[in-house]
């Protein structure tokens, strides 16, 4: 038997003996649903966790923040687990064969876990679901990483919304206590208790077991599983009234920081969800930074609910008109890009972010990807793949909208025509040039006006400066007005396409 379970739903309640829990990117102990459901429905419950070597094997650089921040957050689990007397197994193989393996070596009866909304995590469970099938163990899984998912918010026709605004207007509507209601995790003795033998074969491996190597995870003392995460979310609630005016500023301390603890689950999305609204609807001074906030939050479920029905923009534009795009494929422009060479510094500096940190400011992510599809007319799917390796919060269903918004070919995307200026942007939301100077240490010298625009300094600057430009920071690799032009020009075609129909 098997059971895919939403939240408006429960299964009926099989006494299983034992149960495991597959955690996936819910690495936590509070406010899970699959945990708490397997924990009503059982005797005894297992926590497994795996490696899929399907996943870690396509990853290049072998000193992967996620992995580390993974590895960190399990560590976690596993003490908290071993203090109540249960134990944390891990696999290190395909999760298309350690799962049933391990299912079948504890002799349980079902698994549970949380959905997974990527296209090839679906084939995955699917995989698996069959596989358990005929080995006679239930396969149950249920919604915890948004607030409604697939088809629960639907326009009145009972399509999927492509349009931001009308989808957060039904979102509203459809919001009840609950779709955020805590899922409690009591444990009453529950937890099962492996043998030696399973404990040693299924132990935490070492990360160079792995094949990975320490990161610069505790250098950029970014905090992991659930003690970092409400750490974070302590701090957040002391800010999040000003959320709404600080959050575009990259110098200044504005936003959540709570993405990648979202990405990976350290934080319940309920959780997160029930702050927003106790500080909108209590607190009327701080309301406007908490319903800023909130709509990132559902922002975050319209992009998942994207990816559930066009599962193609993946690999395709949201919009077909826009795959007749001739994207530039100069691969010189995009190298600049990447090593933040492109003589631009607010773009510079926030790739330089990048690339050192594993994060970039949201503001950041607008800038620089609409300076790559449209000041330097690339295929925006490089764009994606670059911060799909990078970003330690990196979550396909809003990085393939993000990329797609920035280069209008999404839904509800900025149009073509519109294009960003990066010194405009600079100079709006870096105007004294704090994080320029952060990053971009080589022109710290430079004065708050010329900062953004170096070439445009007078010659007695830069030498007072110490900048010979070509030399000590590149001249602009493209000039933004005739880029712009380009740009108009190249999405013409989309244009003349529209006004065909």
């Amino acid at each position: 038997m098997s059971l895919l379970q939403n939240s408006t739903s429960t299964p009926s309640a099989p006494n299983y003996r034992l149960s495991l829990v597959w955690i996936r990117r819910d690495l936590r102990l509070h406010d899970h649903h699959a945990l708490a459901e397997a924990l009503r429905q059982s005797e005894r419950v297992q926590i497994v966790f795996v490696f899929d070597r399907d996943i870690l094997e396509r990853l290049e650089d072998k000193a992967d923040l996620r992995v580390e921040f993974i590895w960190e957050s399990l560590r976690e689990i596993k003490d908290t687990l071993k203090a109540q007397g249960g134990e944390l197994l891990i696999a290190h193989a395909s999760a298309l064969t350690a799962v049933p393996t391990m299912a079948e070596c504890l002799g349980a009866q079902a698994v549970f876990t949380n959905e997974d909304y990527e296209p090839s995590a679906k084939r995955r469970d699917r995989l698996v679901e069959a596989e358990l099938q005929s080995k006679g163990i239930d396969f149950h899984r249920f919604k915890d990483q948004v607030i409604f998912e697939k088809s629960e918010v639907l326009t009145a026709l009972g399509q999927p919304f492509s349009v931001f605004t009308p989808y957060k207007n039904a979102w509203l509507k459809k919001l009840s206590s609950t779709a955020y209601q805590d899922h409690q995790v009591n444990f009453d003795n529950q937890l099962h208790e492996p043998s030696p033998k399973l404990i040693e074969q299924f132990s935490l491996p070492s990360l160079e077991l792995l094949g990975f190597q320490r990161s610069a995870l505790a250098t950029l003392k970014i905090k992991t599983g659930s003690s970092g995460g409400h750490t974070l979310l302590d701090d957040f609630n002391a800010r999040i009234g000003r959320y709404a005016e600080t959050r575009n500023f990259p110098a200044i301390k504005g936003p959540s920081y709570l993405s990648v603890h979202l990405r990976f689950g350290t934080v319940s999305i309920r959780q997160a969800l029930r702050l927003a609204l106790r500080i909108r609807d209590t607190e009327p001074g701080e309301s406007a930074g908490a319903s800023t906030w909130l709509s990132e939050l559902i922002w975050r479920d319209f992009y998942f609910q994207i990816l559930h029905h066009h599962p193609r923009v993946v690999q395709q534009a949201f919009k077909p008109a826009y795959e007749s795009i001739q994207w530039s494929k100069d691969e010189t422009l995009f190298n600049a890009f990447c090593n933040a060479r492109t003589g631009y510094p607010l773009v510079d500096a926030a790739m330089v972010q990048l690339n050192e940190t594993g994060y970039m400011h949201n503001r950041l992510r607008m800038v620089v990807a609409s300076f790559l599809t449209k000041d330097l007319g690339l295929d925006w799917r490089w764009g994606e793949a670059y911060f799909a390796r990078k970003l330690i919060d990196f979550d396909l269903a809003a990085n393939n909208g993000g990329w797609q918004w920035a280069a209008s070919t999404g839904c509800d995307a900025q149009p073509y025509f519109r294009i960003f200026n990066p010194i405009t942007q600079s100079e709006k939301f870096d105007g004294e040039g704090k994080f320029i100077r952060r990053y971009l240490p080589q022109l710290k010298g430079l004065s708050a006006k010329s900062i953004h625009a170096p070439w445009l300094a007078a010659p007695i600057e830069l030498l007072s400066a110490g900048i010979t430009l070509g030399k000590h920071y590149p001249w602009p690799i493209v000039d933004h007005a005739s880029a712009r032009e380009s740009t108009l020009a190249r999405y013409s075609v989309v244009k003349d396409s529209v006004t065909k129909r």
